[in-house]
């Protein structure tokens, strides 16, 4: 889980995440949906429903007591996430245990906020839903879990938010009020059509929310809009309104929207877990309250400081060995032969990458990603088998074939106006393929490179200042000492057609990151670390990592 370290500092789950292994032992409902990975971990496939709803069910049980019931067909909560936004209203209304009351706006089947809160705090709720199978399911928790006296769950109409929901109880102050908006305008922005950037992996976890909980005239930022206009009116009524948002970029309209209105306090914040983030909006007409400071780019920092790494066992190395070696690696070194394995990985993604130099026992690569070639590759390659099969086929050869074939193997005279057209080469190809490349993916962070360089070593920070000036070669693996073949020779010796040759070094002028990637040996295991240079984001340089990671496990478990 690669956010956790960034969860809130009252999160269990931040330095003790579940324990699938313990959880599949103790809960067999749960046991089913566990299973080994191939690194000999349990995990659990977040894309079943079946799986997602065990695993909440069986967190709340184990860590809070709590027995709910969630239908396949409407939102199962994760339970990391929710118990952030928690212990941030903790943050906004200073006191995590004196009796406090919210409004939780669209409760859902699981009413896994009141349910948390009251379990926790002793909080009253006030929990709306307006769809009658969420209200149903809402109410039958909070029931069987003894909490009626906390938690009043109430069906409203289409469309009400606080205004409708407030007026029997003119007399009452409220602390705050909690929201997860529907996300989502359209079908098509649910299924991730246009609402997602190209680089972006698909969600890693599956989508069972009902259509009024995932989908709301506008999306979030107009859901959002009209809850801020009801507490215009209502304004201290509620010391605190707050609601989550699944977009980063509807932070910024609505804080505008905030300011135009006049609103006095106002704050934010990130709810970072697994490999999910979310930020919250709260505002408040209070002037005696005291403002949580919004998260400051310390994590961010932190983040791009840290290399990306992962372990080989002493154990399978012998297997990588061999298989290098059968590649026509010479050397009986483990570094240099998974270091190998590597450049041929590498060569095959047309990932442009250079050996530098560093330490002793020890393989350095400076990696140039053009384009993203490692991620749904499967996919990739039905569509090709799938477009191949859908080519129109030459007709049926006749009598006369020999001869049209004869003349068809003619030289074609080349017209006097298309002599002086240039034929395409790797250069118009790369330009071609970031044509589509959003802007921001070429602009180069000087303060990230930095960073960077200060977490290299020494021998390292100069060869790599040289090389992020230069053209970057691409070489062919496990090539000997001296004998360093040029571009254009590499290209020539491989055969390949030009659609699939590497983009040439010389044309790289838009990439989708630099990094420079580690090889050493560490008590016998073989370590591999990428180090972060520069880019856009390090997303792509994360599934690059993931890819290599499984691509070495796999061929020493092929072995």
């Amino acid at each position: 889980m690669a956010l956790n370290k960034s969860m809130h500092p009252r999160n269990r789950y931040k330095d003790r995440p579940p324990d699938f292994a313990y959880l599949a032992s103790k809960y067999p409902e749960f046991r089913q949906y566990v299973h080994t990975n191939l690194t000999g971990r349990p995990v659990v496939n977040f894309k079943e429903p079946k799986a997602v709803r065990a695993l909440t069910c069986t967190l709340l049980k184990e860590d809070f007591d709590l027995t709910i019931e969630i239908p396949l067909e409407r939102l199962i909560p994760t339970v990391p996430l929710r118990l952030n936004y928690i212990h941030w209203v903790e943050d906004l209304i200073d006191g995590q245990k004196q009796p406090r009351r919210g409004i939780d706006i669209g409760t859902g089947a699981s009413c896994i906020y009141p349910l948390l809160g009251a379990t926790m705090n002793s909080w009253y709720f006030l929990a709306t839903e307006v769809d009658d199978i969420c209200f149903d399911y809402a109410k039958k928790n909070v029931e069987q879990n003894n909490l009626s006296e906390l938690i009043k769950v109430v069906r409203v109409p289409q469309k009400t938010l606080l205004m409708d929901a407030l007026k029997e109880e003119t007399e009452v102050i409220y602390d705050f009020c909690m929201c997860n908006p529907p996300f989502f305008a359209n079908q098509l922005e649910a299924k991730g059509v246009n609402s997602r950037n190209s680089w972006r992996p698909p969600p890693s976890s599956v989508n069972t929310g009902g259509v009024t909980e995932i989908m709301a005239e506008g999306g979030e930022l107009e859901f959002v809009k009209r809850i801020i206009h009801d507490s215009l009116q209502l304004k201290k009524r509620l010391r605190w309104y707050s609601c989550m948002l699944g977009k980063k970029c509807s932070l910024a309209p609505l804080k505008e929207e905030l300011r135009k209105q006049g609103v006095p306090k106002v704050t934010h914040t990130e709810f970072c877990q697994g490999r999910t983030m979310r930020w919250a909006l709260a505002w408040s007409f209070y002037d005696d309250i005291i403002v949580p400071s919004p998260p400051t780019k310390k994590r961010k920092l932190e983040k791009m400081r840290k290399p990306l790494s992962f372990t080989l066992a002493e154990a399978g190395l012998s297997e990588l060995q061999a298989k290098a070696s059968a590649m026509g690696c010479t050397s009986h070194s483990a570094v240099d032969s998974v270091a190998a394995l590597l450049e041929k990985t590498l060569t095959d993604l047309r990932v442009l990458h250079k050996r530098v130099p560093c330490r002793e026992q020890e393989q350095s690569l400076f990696l140039t990603a053009v384009e993203n070639t490692w991620i749904h590759g499967r996919q990739k390659r039905r569509e090709q088998k799938r477009q191949l099969r859908e080519l129109p086929r030459a007709p049926p050869c006749t009598g006369t074939c020999s001869q049209n074939t004869v003349a068809s193997t003619a030289p074609p005279t080349t017209p006097a106006s298309t002599k002086n057209r240039s034929t395409p080469d790797d250069s118009a190809e790369n330009k071609a393929t970031f044509a589509q490349e959003p802007a921001a993916q070429t602009g180069n962070s000087a303060s990230t490179n930095e960073t960077s360089k200060h977490e290299i070593g020494g021998e390292q920070k100069e060869a790599l200042e040289n090389v992020t000036d230069k053209d970057v070669d691409m070489e062919s693996p496990c090539t000997e000492a001296g004998q360093e073949m040029e571009p254009k020779e590499t290209l020539a010796a491989s055969g390949e057609p030009p659609c699939k040759r590497p983009l040439s070094p010389g044309a790289v002028k838009h990439f989708l990151f630099k990094c420079l990637l580690n090889v050493m040996l560490e008590k016998g295991d073989v370590l591999i670390e990428m180090h972060w240079v520069e880019g856009h984001n390090k997303d792509p340089m994360n599934q690059l990592c993931t890819y290599l990671r499984n691509t070495l496990l796999k061929s020493a478990a092929k072995s």
